[in-house]
């Protein structure tokens, strides 16, 4: 709960995925995927209630395991590959008897997410009274220097040239959704359906926590990290910068 407003987090998480099967129980660093989401949850200062949604039974018994609460299993038709991403979240709110002022949306894809994060999201939020805050990193590649290829490949600008500077140190810093913390009113998002509206605040991510495992190369590359010993790294850079 932050100033009298409580606060419920989801974590959606079905089974079949197509890109990597089996995604939200591979394991990173010795633990499943979900696991990383359920321990930044847990570990928020901000949230009431951190629960799960999905339509797997082995992912269901793994979240159990790991101390989450899975109040109902997802109706199989809101686990398909073509399922809006916030139909699971409007399904979740219907499904529960108590109401909450807010909503926190945790994508078990975020591993590096830590519960500053969850928190630095609630805040800036609240700080800046708007009804929603998701995170964004910068990006490493400018799009104010890509180009698209037109029939003949010849290459096109995205952004006219000619009002660009010259050096890339000088170009206006470009950010990203990285899919790591969605915080929204509860009643503004039943209403929108949506988190990202011209009314939507973003809450800054360092790279270094916004890494998304949406591939086979994307869990290599995790698997590859000691992500206990690199989050606990991060986190305490993270709080000597603020």
């Amino acid at each position: 709960m932050i100033q009298g407003r409580s606060i419920l987090a989801i974590i959606p998480a079905r089974g079949g995925s197509k890109g990597v099967p089996g995604k939200n129980l591979r394991e990173i660093g010795g633990k499943p995927l979900i696991a990383w989401a359920i321990e930044a949850g847990k570990k928020s200062q901000y949230i009431d209630r951190l629960i799960l949604s999905s339509d797997d039974p082995e992912i269901i018994s793994m979240a159990r395991s790991w101390s989450c609460e899975v109040p109902f299993v997802r109706p199989a038709e809101l686990a398909r590959d073509e399922t809006p991403g916030i139909d699971p979240v409007l399904h979740a709110l219907r499904a529960l008897p108590e109401r909450y002022d807010y909503i926190v949306l945790l994508q078990p894809t975020s591993p590096l997410r830590s519960a500053e994060d969850i928190d630095g999201c609630v805040e800036t939020c609240l700080a800046h009274h708007a009804p929603a805050c998701v995170t964004v990193t910068e990006v490493a590649q400018s799009p104010f220097w890509m180009y698209r290829l037109d029939t003949s490949r010849h290459l096109v600008p995205l952004i006219d040239q000619q009002s660009l500077p010259a050096r890339r140190q000088d170009l206006p810093p470009v950010y990203i959704l990285n899919g790591a913390v969605y915080v929204a009113q509860t009643a503004w998002l039943e209403q929108q359906r949506t988190f990202l509206t011209d009314e939507t605040v973003a809450h800054i991510m360092p790279r270094e926590r916004s890494l998304d495992v949406d591939t086979e190369l994307d869990l290599k590359i995790c698997e590859s990290l000691n992500l206990d010993y690199a989050a606990e790294k991060v986190r305490k850079w993270y709080k000597y910068i603020i």
